[in-house]
């Protein structure tokens, strides 16, 4: 049976037309986040990183500043900004130390975790230095 558009490609099970919404609008959020990165200086090493712990939704370095991001895009701000969670926080650390061994040589001037919210409107905040592991 051939999979239709409403079916996850790994899982096989149909996403509802909301949930559909969130993910192109995550998508969006996160393209918008690449490119104003990128016109700040940002060099993308990678986006949307699976790894065994958790996804990293882009990976930055600027100046030797090695920064995981995590992207939220809601219909407003404030929305976006009461997003992330504390369980959320700890496994992007942990998924972020995995992606580290892999990739040794990388945040020489240090590692931070920054949060960027985008609203529907496409306006952005940058909050740097979010969060600190435990």
């Amino acid at each position: 049976m051939a999979k239709t558009s409403l079916q996850s490609p790994k899982k096989g099970k149909i996403r509802s037309p909301l949930r559909q919404a969130a993910e192109a609008r995550g998508r969006h959020a996160e393209a918008l986040v690449e490119q104003r990165l990128a016109e700040d200086g940002w060099a993308t090493l990678d986006r949307r990183c699976r790894t065994p712990l958790g996804e990293i939704d882009l990976v930055a370095e600027k100046d030797g500043l090695l920064a995981f991001v995590e992207v939220k895009g809601r219909a407003r701000l404030l929305e976006a900004a009461h997003a992330l969670t504390a369980r959320q926080c700890a496994r992007l650390s942990a998924a972020a130390e995995y992606w580290c061994a892999l990739h040794p040589g990388h945040g020489e001037a240090g590692i931070r975790f920054d949060l960027l919210l985008v609203d529907d409107a496409g306006k952005m905040r940058r909050i740097a230095d979010a969060f600190r592991p435990e």
